[in-house]
């Protein structure tokens, strides 16, 4: 990649120095047509001047376009005077250089700089004709046309660049938020999952020891073994993410790390719910998977698949770190009632006195698991609702389109 990378860059930099030395030598070719050395050398730098006006870096530029324009008024200014003079060009290879500094003063500088660059390089192309031995009717229709048709066409075309640079730039502004939103997100699905089973289990383990009672080798290994688990599998989903933004197509065809039910870019299904769920009671209160049996046969799309296991991922999370006194987490998947084209995700759990003073927050806005699972959820033209249940605990319900058509159509895509 790095290689056809530099012939690119070769490539156009032999292109345009092929084009710049076509135009250096009609520059010289036009200079040979003035009728003295003197004025020949002249009007060959002023047209140099202005070629190399077009094509300098952008914090040079409005200095070398200002001081081009400039020589070139002046030489024309001076030739004017003269009684000898080209015959029948006055430079038109200088002419088109001076457009060109309108357009790109219009498409890259300030407003207030950009005025004053157009006013300048274009007064000098305006009268740039005046250079030409004979002054007749045919002079001032070609000073007519430059002045009324060419300038304002020039200009035009630097607010339409100016335009499409701006709608460009907010178009990849628009990309980059939406990936930065996607990786804080993966990140708070895996990461904090994988560390908020870490820290349980190591206050499990300090509820223990402060209450006095001993714990055999076998039970501190067990304990240590899940913990270690745990930090594998957050170092995998780190490792994964790395790798994604590294390079996202290495990304793509890297496994899952081991241990991991679904790593931050790898395919998701009901399946690994079960894992999942298996894995939040060894380490808490036990949660039971209800799967509908109508699901077990029917093909969900990816992004659907995946969304049900982030809601359920993230639900676990937040009753490992807020609820209390849970004694029991129930998930369940299915169609919703009535609509054979709706999935409902539900994980309720029984918590006593309700939502904790945390999981209020992270409702409200202080917390972002809550608040990126919504915004998962609408992604896919779902809707999701949390809060306390009567009789306590927590209820989170996300609604989800299961639309057949959708679904046969995004494994077809997978297939081919």
């Amino acid at each position: 990649m790095i290689s056809e990378f530099r012939s690119r860059f070769r490539f156009r930099h032999l292109r345009q120095g092929l084009v710049g030395s076509a135009l250096a030598l009609l520059v010289v070719l036009e200079g040979l047509n003035a009728p003295h050395p003197a004025m020949a050398a002249a009007t060959m730098v002023s047209g140099i001047l202005c070629l190399a006006a077009v094509t300098v870096p952008e914090r040079l530029f409005a200095r070398y376009a200002l001081g081009a324009a400039v020589v070139s008024c002046v030489l024309t200014g001076m030739e004017a005077r003269l009684s000898e003079r080209p015959p029948n060009t006055p430079g038109m290879v200088e002419l088109g250089a001076l457009l060109l500094l309108s357009t790109r003063a219009v498409r890259r500088c300030p407003p207030l700089r950009a005025a004053g660059l157009v006013a300048v390089s274009s007064g000098a192309a305006v009268v740039l004709p005046l250079r030409i031995e004979l002054w007749d009717d045919h002079l001032k229709e070609l000073i007519s046309v430059i002045a009324v048709c060419a300038v304002p066409f020039m200009v035009v075309v630097g607010v339409c660049l100016r335009l499409y640079d701006t709608l460009r730039e907010r178009e990849r502004e628009a990309i980059r938020q939406a990936q930065r939103l996607e990786h804080a997100r993966e990140l708070h699905d895996f990461v904090a999952h994988h560390v908020t089973a870490i820290v349980a289990q190591t206050k499990a383990a300090r509820f223990t020891a402060a209450a006095g009672h001993t714990q055999s080798p076998e039970d501190l290994d067990r304990m240590l073994a899940q913990i270690e688990r745990a930090g594998s599998q957050a170092l995998g989903s780190m490792r994964a993410m790395v790798t994604s933004l590294r390079d996202h197509a290495t990304a793509s065809a890297t496994p899952r790390p081991t241990g991991d039910p679904a790593g931050p870019l790898g395919p998701l299904g009901l399946r690994d719910l079960r894992a999942l769920t298996e894995e939040f009671s060894e380490v808490g209160p036990v949660a039971e998977l209800i799967l509908a049996p109508e699901l077990a046969d029917r093909p969900l799309p990816p992004g659907i698949a995946t969304t049900v296991h982030r809601v359920v991922q993230e639900s676990l999370t937040n009753v490992r770190k807020h609820a209390t006194g849970v004694g029991r987490v129930e998930v369940r998947v299915g169609v919703r009632p009535g609509d054979r084209e709706g999935l409902e995700v539900s994980v309720v759990d029984d918590g006593r006195g309700g939502a904790s003073p945390a999981a209020e927050r992270s409702v409200e806005g202080g917390g972002y698991g809550l608040v990126g699972l919504a915004e998962r959820v609408e992604e896919v033209n779902g809707h999701l609702t949390a809060g306390p249940r009567d009789g306590g605990g927590w209820h989170v319900l996300a609604v989800l389109p299961l639309d057949k058509t959708v679904t046969e159509e995004t494994i077809a895509c997978d297939h081919a």
